[in-house]
């Protein structure tokens, strides 16, 4: 089959699949990837989860459907279903009859345009708090976890919640907004019942809003990056922002509470995340923004993003036909890989051999390994791509569940990095498992876009401090690595482990574990009570690190110290800019912030305690 014919195939199966009913649960749940002598072949269905919607569709025929498929995933926390909805270039819904979008787990809403002023929402797409157990007076933004919106414009119309005349995008962690254009307010809390119903952080690029303030409110830390922004409302402990025209000014630390702001004026390294799209022939293609430095404001505003544009029939269309050795084949023929909404058993590890290998995720396709193997392996090549995946531990420790390239290779290229964006690891939760690391990146140049490591404070296996094992979210040994918006939560030792040199990481968020039984169960050394959640090793001697903090909750009424946040070599080179710790609630607390440095938080002081530069 021609690529032209298997594109009219892909893009006739994926809308005649908007005419039928939503697939039952029990279609959608886990995807095999057992073993296949199958051949590798490029393309393939996207599927019944993937959803593309065209303007000459009635507001109501969409509209219902998008409502079905929120009342399903609003509550799907832990679930098995997964959704990528698309809209083709064109108008959907007017100020009188505008379309609302309610985004809940495992959805990702995107524009098809090759910019986002070719799709235009007029309505909302909103995000709004989760109720514990329908309880109408327990509701927060906390848990907002995995879903997203990108690459459209959205005209304000209608009413999101109490919060009339704005788009609410009350989220927390792996929930990101990219190329948006917003023509009205938006909102990041929630808190329509009246109580400031807390939300946990975000992540914002590339993207435009005019029509007023955003409302920061009670996000208790946030990234915006490479954005316009018209106004921002407050900070509560760590707001960031880069390359940010119209954000606040920096303000970290000041004494006359003018806000926790870090700001630059300019972000050093960038690019932006791959997305597809629809050509002017209608025919699908995925879009590879170019690598840019010292950016500000977003990257299509001027016109299209720089970049390169790959037709579909390049990708392998993974599915739930799929197997291991199929995907491993496609790769070693030189195939890009584009996984279709699902969770994925993965029995051997996926090997990326090959340089400029594109790796995309739709709807969150969700990969767990079955035999403790290393789930993906990227060699040390230059210049691959990984997006929208989400990596669950599995049932057997394995090693580690992301690996980029090799210690010591130093084979990676600032004019063709590797990057690593909206990528997102879970060691329990969904499912009890357990991992050493989640991440390893040793490849020079990579760019860290979006990260958020994450060993389960609530769900399967979570509770108990031997429960989902891992030691150690993201290490990183490559040489000039930027982390843009990285968070790495309550993992058992080091959180976060920085050797490489000339590291740039630009807002960092942590709590500790929670579970911590008691002090000699979490001892860094024989002296050091506890285990930083940032670790700069002794061999570096080069790093910069703007807006990161740490937090405690020791939830297990022992009285548990961690002697310092963040830990680093003390020479000229490695810089710290606007460092907090916060003593959430519970038992104990973090006694230092840095390498001794910076006032304790614990029952008395539940913080912040800001140190603004160190050394």
């Amino acid at each position: 089959m021609t690529g032209q014919s298997r594109l009219f195939v892909i893009l006739a199966a994926v809308l005649a699949a908007l005419g039928l009913a939503l697939v039952p649960t029990s279609a959608q749940g886990q995807t095999g990837l057992s073993g296949s002598d199958r051949p590798p072949a490029t393309g393939g269905s996207l599927g019944p989860n993937v959803l593309v919607f065209t303007p000459d569709m009635p507001v109501s025929t969409i509209q219902s459907k998008l409502d079905a498929i929120a009342a399903q995933q609003v509550p799907n926390q832990f679930g098995t279903q997964r959704y990528a909805i698309l809209f083709a270039p064109g108008t959907y819904g007017t100020a009188d009859d505008p379309l609302k979008i309610t985004v809940g787990y495992y959805t990702s809403i995107a524009g098809l345009g090759q910019n986002p002023k070719q799709v235009v929402i007029n309505g909302t797409i909103d995000a709004f708090n989760q109720c514990e157990n329908g309880d109408q007076t327990n509701c927060t933004a906390l848990v907002n976890f995995w879903r997203s919106v990108s690459n459209l414009t959205i005209n304000v119309a209608g009413t999101s919640g109490c919060f009339t005349g704005n788009d609410m995008w009350a989220v927390s962690q792996a929930a990101p907004m990219r190329r948006v254009a917003i023509n009205g307010g938006l909102t990041l809390m929630d808190f329509c019942d009246g109580s400031p119903d807390f939300a946990s952080g975000g992540f914002i690029a590339d993207s435009s809003f005019s029509g007023g303030t955003i409302i920061n409110g009670s996000q208790q830390q946030f990234i915006v990056r490479d954005s316009n922004v018209d106004g921002w409302s407050n900070g509560v402990w760590n707001q960031v922002f880069c390359g940010d025209p119209g954000a606040p000014a920096q303000a970290f630390g000041d004494p006359a509470g003018a806000g926790p702001y870090t700001t630059l004026a300019t972000c050093q390294n960038t690019e932006e995340e791959p997305y597809l799209y629809l050509d002017s022939a209608n025919h699908f293609r995925v879009f590879v923004p170019s690598p840019q430095r010292n950016t500000s404001g977003p990257s299509w505003a001027n016109g299209n993003t720089p970049g390169t544009s790959l037709p579909l029939s390049s990708f392998y269309v993974v599915n739930a036909t799929s197997s291991v050795r199929d995907i491993n084949n496609a790769l070693h023929h030189g195939d890009n890989l584009l996984f279709t909404p699902g969770v994925y058993q993965v029995p051997q590890t996926i090997d990326v051999t090959r340089a400029d290998t594109k790796i995309i995720g739709l709807g969150f396709p969700t990969l767990v390994p079955q035999h403790g193997n290393v789930t993906m392996n990227v060699d040390d090549v230059r210049g691959v791509n990984l997006s929208g995946l989400l990596f669950d531990a599995g049932p057997v420790t394995s090693p580690v569940l992301l690996n980029i390239g090799r210690p010591g290779q130093h084979h990676g290229r600032a004019n063709d990095p590797v990057t690593v964006d909206d990528v997102f690891f879970r060691i329990g939760g969904a499912t009890a498992g357990s991992a050493t690391t989640a991440m390893i990146d040793n490849s020079d140049n990579s760019i860290l876009d979006d990260i958020w490591a994450w060993r389960a404070d609530h769900g399967a296996g979570a509770g108990t401090f031997t429960g989902d094992p891992a030691s150690t979210g993201v290490v990183v040994n490559g040489d000039h690595v930027s982390a843009l918006g990285l968070f790495v939560e309550h993992f058992l030792k080091y959180e976060t482990i920085w050797n490489g040199q000339d590291g740039f990481v630009l807002f960092f968020q942590n709590e500790n574990p929670y579970e911590v039984p008691d002090q000699a169960a979490w001892m860094a050394s024989p002296t050091q009570n506890g285990f930083p959640a940032f670790l700069v090793t002794n061999r570096v001697t080069r790093f910069q690190g703007f807006g990161m903090g740490s937090y405690s909750f020791f939830n297990q009424g022992a009285d548990i110290h961690n002697a310092m946040a963040f830990q680093s070599p003390t020479r000229p080179g490695v810089r710290f800019h606007d460092l907090l710790t916060v003593f959430l609630n519970a038992n104990g607390g973090i006694d230092s912030v840095i390498n001794g440095v910076g006032a304790p938080v614990d029952v008395n002081n539940h913080g912040p305690s800001n140190v603004v530069s160190f050394p």
